[in-house]
């Protein structure tokens, strides 16, 4: 029997647990850390701290470091970009904490390469190309996409805000084109010009037939098989 649950508003579906499905029988073997946070500098600046830690639960030898104990990391490396306004990257930094090898932390000097970069359409095509193969370090360019991602998150709601005092429009009210939000359109499956999100916060931009599952008073309806 399939049974289907209707959630009437946002916070009835943020109350629902929709964990993953029963795991099988299995032992842990490796574990990756990774934490991002974006802060707003005084300055006016942003920056971006990323953080990622590799560890296992056993106990192993490597060629340099001889044996590494149960979590014991063997990878951690720490980056920090700074970004302007315009989202262009001013300054950026990398360093290897933890590598399987004694000369893993070569790899880290060519994240100064990103200066000059900016955040936008393109830029994980622009940001890799300085530190591909022996130039960078796999692990730290594996965090690209997330720290852009971060990056555009901190800067949003300063740069929306800004846009709408500009344009007369006090923070609070709906959203609209006048502070870029609209470009998110068609961007993921929630911002689907003809879903729910889109219909309530733009709906001059709406595309679809208001058919679209949302449910009671302009809230978006979800169903749970």
């Amino acid at each position: 029997m399939v049974q289907r649950t209707i959630y009437r508003s946002v916070a009835d579906a943020a109350d629902a647990v929709l964990p993953l499905s029963p795991a099988a029988a299995r032992q842990p073997m490796h574990t990756r850390r990774i934490r991002l946070d974006g802060f707003m500098r005084d300055d006016g600046l942003m920056d971006v701290e990323a953080h990622l830690v590799d560890t296992k639960p056993y106990a192993f030898e490597t060629i340099d470091r001889g044996a590494i104990t149960p979590g014991t990391p063997l990878h951690e490396m720490r980056v920090r970009i700074t970004v302007d306004a315009a989202m262009t990257i001013v300054a950026a930094e990398a360093v290897t904490e933890h590598g399987p090898f004694f000369t893993c932390g070569g790899g880290a000097a060519s994240f100064s390469k990103l200066v000059g970069l900016t955040i936008r359409a393109g830029f994980m095509r622009a940001a890799n190309a300085p530190l591909t193969g022996v130039q960078g370090c796999t692990h730290i360019r594996e965090m690209l996409q997330q720290i852009a991602t971060v990056a555009l998150q901190t800067m949003w709601p300063v740069r929306a805000r800004q846009e709408e005092e500009a344009a007369g429009n006090p923070s609070g009210g709906d959203l609209s084109e006048a502070d870029g939000s609209a470009r998110l359109i068609d961007t993921c499956h929630a911002y689907s010009s003809a879903g729910a999100v889109v219909r309530r916060r733009w709906p001059h931009l709406y595309t679809g037939t208001g058919t679209d599952g949302a449910a009671g008073q302009g809230e978006p309806g979800v169903l749970v098989a």
